[in-house]
């Protein structure tokens, strides 16, 4: 069983609408993959199967060698998720929103201070740490997002469009990032339609009208191709 991420025979249907048609992938300890897919693809709904939001009927979901049917606590410890729409509490400080978060999750309380300071200055975030979020722009709440999905320290990090919104600065940062957390041994999952957040040497699932039609390696999957054009031709999707 992987220590990643695996994903084996989901199936998923929203009344007579299939949403999730057998869909089965890996992901690695340090590798990034990006989940490519058009708008209405079934990535969020495969995201809130992950996050048991929703439970599939049929197939297997393991987070971090922890099975989410059989031990869904001890699986979802492992994980952390940056949703597509935010979910911060705009009235609260930085750090209110981070100690919450930790409350959550069970941490020691005398050791959450030090998490805080030390998710906050992965993404140069501390000093902005006593700000009410409101007062923060776009791109600094999702590192803030990013931040407090890292806390815990978990094995998996999923990322459901995360730069939704964003300018095309933050998005290179917050994009940036999260490759170099892969580089450091993280298991990510990131879902786009966007296809300049994926690099080459990203491992690269193409999600369409609910099934994986495609995976790889980003740079050979898609040949001598832009992945723009390439991904057009699999899915007649604008990219």
């Amino acid at each position: 069983m992987t220590l990643g991420l695996s994903v084996q025979g989901i199936n998923f249907n929203y009344g007579a609408k299939t949403a999730l048609d057998d869909v089965s992938f890996t992901v690695a300890p340090g590798q990034f993959c990006a989940l490519l897919g058009p708008n209405g693809a079934g990535k969020s709904t495969l995201i809130s199967l992950l996050t048991r939001l929703l439970v599939a009927p049929e197939g297997d979901i393991s987070i971090a060698g922890h099975d989410l049917r059989a031990t869904p606590r001890r699986a979802l410890a492992q994980l952390g998720v940056v949703f597509q729409q935010p979910t911060l509490d705009l009235n609260l400080t930085v750090r209110q929103n981070m100690s919450y978060f930790a409350a959550l999750h069970g941490l020691p309380r005398a050791e959450v201070p030090g998490r805080i300071d030390q998710a906050l200055d992965r993404l140069d975030m501390r000093a902005r740490g006593d700000e009410k979020v409101h007062a923060l722009n776009g791109g600094h709440r999702r590192r803030m997002e990013l931040a407090r999905a890292l806390l815990h320290e978990p094995a998996v990090l999923l990322l459901d469009e995360p730069t939704v919104g964003l300018d095309a600065a933050a998005r290179q940062n917050i994009t940036e990032h999260v490759h170099d957390l892969a580089d450091q041994g993280l298991c990510v999952l990131w879902t786009t339609h966007l296809t300049d957040e994926v690099r080459d040497s990203d491992a690269l699932l193409v999600l369409h009208k609910g099934k994986i039609i495609n995976s790889g390696a980003t740079g050979e999957i898609r040949g001598e191709r832009p992945l723009s054009d390439w991904f057009l031709a699999q899915t007649g999707a604008a990219a």
